[in-house]
């Protein structure tokens, strides 16, 4: 019998076993699918960094467990990484997947000091409909509000080929996915923007069809606009899928994605909040 691998089950096999704890399947509510992975680097000297990814699947696939070249990838730059599952479309529909993330970024918050992370140095980041999620979080604050947190808890959000400004819907399961938002807007990290939030880093590519560059061009236009914080950066040969697959070791050399996500992080952990100047833009 033959037993095929994903693409990111092949990317995972290049991932070095060395380097790091990976602690499987915390659960940071009640339901299945409220589990997270947390992978820290082995030596460090002081608090680090910790970044919460949330891998797209336009909102109905996907497990943590195919994200290990994601874990490893930023815990070899000195930073806890925290890869987190959430509830999927058709079991649940919008906003569950952003009140899963809340959950997760309250867990993080609780707990990331055990791991060696430092509390005032928590980033979100995503890719596509993760990328969504994350910017949700970071830009409209009722989710983390019910857990107790605020958009003060984040230091920074970075963001792949994400979805943030992608109205009308144009398929019936988009429709489905989002059908509870009375207001169609509620559901576009766009819409939320007012120059509060914490500076955000987006990276399109410029041959991605599925989720188009606009989206992260408008939104950081709009967030600039509004007297705030927001990179932009667009790698001109990569597709939708490659953004997220230059995260691995054996392509990230074609594209510094990787290089581009940490220096961001790096860089707003060793500044302080109040000093904008040292804030990349």
């Amino acid at each position: 019998m033959t037993i095929a691998c994903s693409p990111l089950q092949l990317l995972n096999l290049a991932v070095p076993r060395s380097g790091y704890t990976l602690t499987r399947d915390l659960a940071y509510g009640e339901r299945p699918r409220q589990r997270l992975d947390v992978y820290a680097p082995i030596r460090h000297r002081a608090l680090l960094p910790t970044v919460v990814f949330f891998y797209g699947g336009r909102w109905s696939g996907g497990d943590k467990a195919d994200y290990r070249f994601v874990g490893q990838a930023l815990a070899a730059k000195d930073m806890i990484a925290v890869i987190a599952d959430y509830r999927l479309y058709p079991q649940v529909r919008f906003p569950a997947f952003l009140e899963d993330g809340a959950m997760a970024v309250r867990w993080v918050r609780d707990h990331l000091q055990i791991y060696g992370g430092d509390p005032d140095k928590i980033f979100l980041m995503g890719h596509s409909a993760g990328a969504h999620i994350a910017a949700m979080l970071a830009l409209d604050e009722r989710y983390l509000v019910a857990e107790g947190l605020s958009r003060t808890t984040l230091r920074g959000m970075v963001g792949l080929s994400g979805p943030y400004d992608f109205l009308p819907f144009t398929s019936e399961d988009l429709r489905e996915i989002f059908a509870p938002a009375a207001d169609a807007r509620q559901t576009q990290p766009i819409h939320f923007v007012d120059g509060n939030e914490a500076p955000l880093l987006l990276l399109a590519g410029g041959k991605d069809t599925t989720v188009k560059p606009a989206n992260s061009i408008n939104l950081a236009a709009r967030v600039k606009a509004a007297g705030g914080q927001a990179k932009l950066i667009e790698y001109p040969g990569r597709g939708h899928a490659g953004m997220l697959v230059a995260l691995a070791a054996p392509l990230r050399k074609l594209d510094p994605v990787l290089d581009d996500s940490t220096d961001f992080v790096q860089q707003l952990s060793a500044s302080d909040r109040s000093d904008v100047s040292r804030t990349p833009r």
